[in-house]
């Protein structure tokens, strides 16, 4: 991201600096190689396709990488942080090592097409490696790294397995260099140039995201970036060789120097274009190399810093997806390439004054974000109807001025080192190191000392401890300096969204989350990740208990079980009451395990892990016979990879003999492409897999996928055994399974049923992450009646009863099997007709009117099946709470249901009971 600003600096420096001697020897030394070589040099417009490709693949590039990265590091923040840290690292080494070499070459073109060649090679080779990479390394750390152990590895393994790639870029700096400069049009490389290589990198960042992960998966991705960096060394190869010559002989030459060959050509032009004081005035004092060093290095450490911090803040307001990551990286480098532009516009002399002025405005932009940030909660709400659009505005509100003083503010260093050493690969190489060293410093130190908000305060004095003890540049600090105290003196924000009525309770802030617990006008709580992610909450426990219990009775005897994922807690608490059980939950965030005793006390909690789900999986050896995941937030950056078919396979690698997965879907937050695709890859796993409802609420659908790691179907012989046993008997019937009809009226359809649902199309895959890119659908169902898709679903699976109920040894059903048969059908259909009357029940209406609005098809659901208690329960309630008031109303109700379900006393029970029939 920073050789953004070489072309800036090369301008910059012809402006500055238009009186240079050296620059004047330059232009007759340039001008007589020419002639003597009969060649003319190339004109700089060539170079706009080659810098252009070589932005869209670098920053490609680095979008792949995170996503490849986040499967192994088990995170896709920790993949961000460490993806940003190993790129900068190479960076970093490449800038420094490869600079000399580079400079006292024969031909740049011949180097650039060399470096251009090694980075596709190494963006081949990463097809393969980096998935290897996520494979092996889960095994070496073990299920539960020290956590220094785990986020030093977190940040080695990008750094060194880019390393071929990174160190390449950066001495593709040196050499790029080398060609523009020695580009007619006026020694440097023009605007056209600049913009091109701007528009490539923010361009490789938005089609990486938006067209080819979906065109071509990541792997296709990497070959098509691949083939981008070839054809650019193809295109450096195609330059006239006048280009290397006069390089050449400039950086070898003769009392000639690296900035004398970068102003030389451009002489007469630049001197038109700057200030006429500039023009004629001697170089005023400015600062040594050891303190510009110093700068460099720490205001690569503080704008990266920055950046990941302002990362943090958005996942709380925006929607936390691939293409907020997108957006936000984006809105960056536009940021970063008009603060460069904008230097190169200004044409001000290299001095401490202009030093104390830059680093000023950007400790004031740093501040400014700070003080927009509380309200990025009301823009992202603004923006939400534009999709993409509007998070991409977000991004550009938060991002836009700060980056554009950094980008301003490391052209003018750069252009300092280059005066004073001749060469930008080191200024460069400085730079990056502080960059690489950034994200651990926000991640490790500032997030967990001061919060996300609290460390912008930080950053921004951090550059204004930067600025030169002199007068003429601490005039410019007193702005920041009074912004800053104003800011310190309130205050931190909260930009936890708090239900009305209700309160802020308790909250954890993390590298990668921010977990908090809050309260409702009636008292109930609830926990929510980045403030707008509900994890469940004290009115969800018997649901939660559902999740749980419902998985742990399919299988005949279950005596380990796993639990990945475990929101407040409960859906772990519920499986530890199971008799005979042992159950172990792992969660990525401590932030939420910290916050789990406001939802169950600390000695009902089993033992919880904190890790990553995948790299736990992958790294245990255990097996367990019953191993349950939790509702997973589909269009949240990351969770994707928790559907995919290669996670389902390493689930059943850790499932005992006769072992069962049951990986709950929220209904209620899918799309119906996502939910097909992800049936697809179960059922490519687990080919006898079949689909559970949890509950019947329309408010909250959950479907269950359930498989077998040796297939094979229900036992019903054993399950009549379970329920029957007093223990399991007392723990289930709290939540509603009283009998075998409680538990197989769940049942939605068998692997024929959802075969034919899916049907053909994609998979969810770690390469072609279907989920993770249906984002922005997913985000729209959230606006969508949440039974939408629980309504398809149901009208859609037809359930068969002999596919649920026959043995495996026999290919027909016995009489029993038959009567049961007979009594699911109408169960089911009973079932389905009550979830079509609760979608269609609008507002909350109480007393008369929800039995106005309710009865006729709860009763037809009796009608259907008398045996349908989630109907019939109900409307014996609304006949108990019309008796006081309504009696006449609850006579007339009572024989409506004891006509649609005259097998059942309970009606004609009461009303002998109230009325004496």
């Amino acid at each position: 991201m920073l050789w953004l600003t070489l072309c800036t600096v090369e301008r910059a420096m012809a402006v500055s600096n238009p009186e240079s001697p050296e620059g004047v020897s330059g232009e007759r030394f340039v001008a007589a190689s020419e002639d003597s070589a009969g060649l003319q040099p190339n004109p700089s417009w060539i170079l706009i396709p080659i810098v252009a490709g070589s932005g869209f693949a670098g920053l490609g590039y680095e979008m792949v990488w995170t996503r490849l990265l986040g499967a192994a590091l088990g995170s896709e923040m920790m993949a961000v942080l460490g993806v940003v840290a190993g790129f900068f690292a190479g960076l970093s080494l490449g800038a420094f090592f490869l600079d000399g070499p580079i400079r006292r070459a024969r031909s740049p073109q011949i180097v650039y097409a060399v470096l251009e060649t090694a980075i596709g090679f190494w963006g081949v080779v990463s097809v393969w490696l980096l998935p290897a990479a996520g494979r092996i390394m889960g095994p070496l750390l073990g299920t539960e790294p020290a956590p220094t152990v785990h986020w030093a590895v977190s940040f080695a393994l990008p750094a060194v397995i880019l390393l071929p790639a990174t160190a390449a870029m950066g001495g593709t700096l040196t050499a790029l260099e080398r060609m523009m400069a020695a580009a007619r049009d006026n020694g440097h490389v023009s605007a056209g140039v600049y913009g091109a290589n701007t528009a490539g990198a923010v361009a490789g960042t938005l089609v990486s995201a938006f067209v080819l992960f979906h065109a071509l998966g990541l792997s296709g991705t990497l070959l098509c970036l691949a083939g981008l960096n070839i054809a650019c060394a193809a295109g450096a190869l195609m330059l006239r060789p006048a280009t290397g010559r006069v390089a050449r002989s400039a950086t070898n030459g003769e009392a000639l120097t690296a900035p004398a060959l970068a102003g030389a050509a451009t002489a007469g032009a630049a001197t038109a274009a700057a200030p006429p004081a500039a023009a004629h005035s001697s170089r005023p004092p400015s600062a040594g190399p050891s303190r510009t060093t110093l700068t460099l290095f720490l205001t690569g450490l503080l704008g990266i810093a920055f950046e990941v911090l302002v990362v943090r803040l958005a996942a709380q307001t925006m929607q936390d997806t691939i293409y907020t990551f997108a957006a936000l990286l984006a809105a960056y480098l536009l940021g970063t390439a008009s603060g460069g532009l904008l230097w190169q516009k200004a044409g001000r002399p290299v001095r401490d004054s202009t030093l104390g002025c830059l680093l000023s405005m950007t400790a004031l932009a740093c501040l400014a974000t700070a003080l927009i940030a509380p309200f990025i909660t009301g823009i992202a709400d603004a923006a939400a109807d534009r999709g993409t659009a509007g998070e991409l505005l977000v991004a550009i509100s938060l991002f836009l001025l700060p980056s554009a003083a950094m980008g301003a503010l490391f052209g003018y260093l750069a252009q300092r080192v280059r005066d004073q050493r001749g060469s930008l690969g080191r200024a460069v190489g400085i730079n990056s190191l502080g960059a690489a060293l950034a994200p651990l410093l926000a991640a490790k130190i500032l997030i967990p000392t001061l919060g996300a908000w609290t460390a912008l305060l930080a950053i921004a004095l951090g550059y204004m401890v930067l600025i030169p003890l002199q007068r003429a540049a601490l005039v410019w600090a007193v702005a920041p300096a009074l912004a800053g105290l104003a800011l310190a003196a309130r205050p931190a924000p909260s930009l936890i969204r708090v239900p009305e009525g209700g309160a802020l309770l308790a909250k954890r802030e993390g590298p990668m989350v921010t977990a908090s617990v809050v309260s409702d006008a009636s008292g109930a709580r609830y926990l929510e990740v980045n403030g707008h992610f509900r994890m469940g909450g004290t009115n969800s426990m018997r649901s939660d208990y559902r999740q749980a219990i419902l998985p742990l009775l399919l299988h005949p005897q279950p005596h380990r079980a796993l639990f990945l994922g475990v929101g407040t807690g409960a859906t772990l608490v519920g499986g530890a009451q199971m008799p005979g059980t042992t159950v172990r939950g792992v969660e990525v965030s401590p932030e939420i395990v910290a916050l789990l005793p406001w939802f169950s006390s600390a000695s009902a909690s089993p033992p919880v892990t904190i890790a990553d789900a995948r790299r736990y999986v992958a790294a245990d050896t255990g097996q367990y016979d019953v191993i349950v995941a939790d509702l997973f937030h589909p269009a949240l950056d990351g969770s994707g990879a928790l559907y995919t078919t290669e996670h389902f396979v390493a689930v059943r690698e850790r499932l005992a003999p006769g072992g069962l997965f049951c990986q709950w879907l929220p209904l209620y937050q899918l799309d119906l492409p996502s939910l097909r695709a992800i049936i697809r890859g179960f059922l490519d796993v687990y080919p006898d897999g079949s689909a559970w409802l949890n509950h019947y609420s329309v408010r909250t659908p959950m479907l269950a996928l359930v498989g077998r790691r040796d297939g094979g179907h229900l036992d019903l012989h054993t399950l009549d055994e379970r329920l029957a046993d007093p223990g399991v008997r007392a723990v289930v019937r709290q939540v509603g399974f009283q009998g075998p009809m409680d538990v197989l009226g769940q049942y939605v359809g068998g692997s024929h049923a959802l075969a034919a649902f899916a049907g053909q199309g994609p998979r969810n895959t770690d390469d072609h992450p279907f989920v993770a890119l249906d984002a922005q659908r997913n985000v729209r169902a959230l606006a969508a009646p949440p039974s939408a898709l629980l309504l398809t679903v149901v009208r859609v699976l037809r359930p068969d009863s002999a596919e649920l109920l026959q043995d495996a040894d026999r290919t027909s059903l016995d009489s029993k099997q038959e009567a049961m048969a007979q009594r699911l059908a109408a169960y089911w259909q009973a079932r389905d007709r009550f979830l079509e009357a609760g979608a269609a029940l609008k507002g909350d209406p109480r007393g008369p009117a929800l039995v106005n609005a309710a009865a006729p098809a709860l009763l037809e659901s009796i009608r259907i099946s008398p045996e349908f208690d989630p109907a019939y329960h109900p409307l014996m309630g609304m006949a108990h709470s019309l008796m006081g008031s309504h009696r006449a109303a609850a006579q007339h109700l009572l024989h409506e249901i004891d006509d649609a379900a005259p097998s059942r006393k309970e009606a004609r029970a009461l009303l002998s009971q109230q009325f004496g029939e």
